[in-house]
This record gives C-alpha cells, sequence and structure tokens, in this order.
C-alpha cells in the first residue's frame, strides 16, 4: 500500500474516532439515563433499583463504620447483579479502529 492510501485510511479512522462519540451522546434532556433504568421489564431489576434508592436516601451520618461497610458491599453486590442482568456486550472506539485495522491488513 502507497502512502496515499494509507493516509485516506488513517484520516478517516481519526474522524470516525472524533464524530462517534458525539453522535452516541443523550443530547436530549428530558431522557435521562435514570429515567431509562427505571422502566426496565424485570422485576429483579425494579427490586435492586428501588433498594438501591433507599440506601441513597438513608442518613449514613448516623451509622456505625461497620454498617457503612455493609452498605457498601451490598452496593457492590447489586452493581454486580445488575449488569448480569444487563448483559450485552460493549465496543470501544479504540477496539472497532483495531478491528478495522485488522481486516484491511487480512483483506
Amino acid at each position: 500500500m502507497n502512502n496515499k492510501i494509507m493516509l485516506r485510511i488513517v484520516s478517516l479512522l481519526m474522524l470516525l474516532a472524533v464524530v462517534l462519540p458525539a453522535s452516541s451522546a443523550n443530547l436530549d434532556p428530558a431522557v435521562s439515563p435514570s429515567n431509562s433504568a427505571t422502566t426496565t421489564e424485570n422485576p429483579r431489576a425494579q427490586e435492586l433499583l428501588l433498594r438501591l434508592t433507599e440506601i441513597k436516601e438513608m442518613s449514613k451520618s448516623e451509622m456505625t463504620r461497620m454498617e457503612k461497610k455493609g452498605l457498601r458491599k451490598e452496593v457492590k453486590e447489586i452493581k454486580k447483579e445488575m449488569k448480569a442482568i444487563k448483559g450485552g456486550v460493549y465496543l470501544s472506539v479504540g477496539a472497532i479502529i483495531i478491528i478495522i485495522l485488522l481486516l484491511i491488513l487480512i483483506l
């Protein structure tokens, strides 16, 4: 491959790296991530979200050190379970660029 083609490919990848995150941003303030998370259909996920809001609203200044530690552990476990419920595969922009480069080199 000559330098001109390589320069075009690199400039296209740089453009994609700049444009893709901007286009995927949530620009509508009426639809916030918290609103979309609470409208889940899974009853266990709704139960976990309710528990997280309860923990967030608690007055932690009156709690002992061990109680706070227990709450932190509980929040971590809830977040792990929420990730397991949510599932899915996410690719970063860097991973996509590497995949594209590998495909170009192989083909």
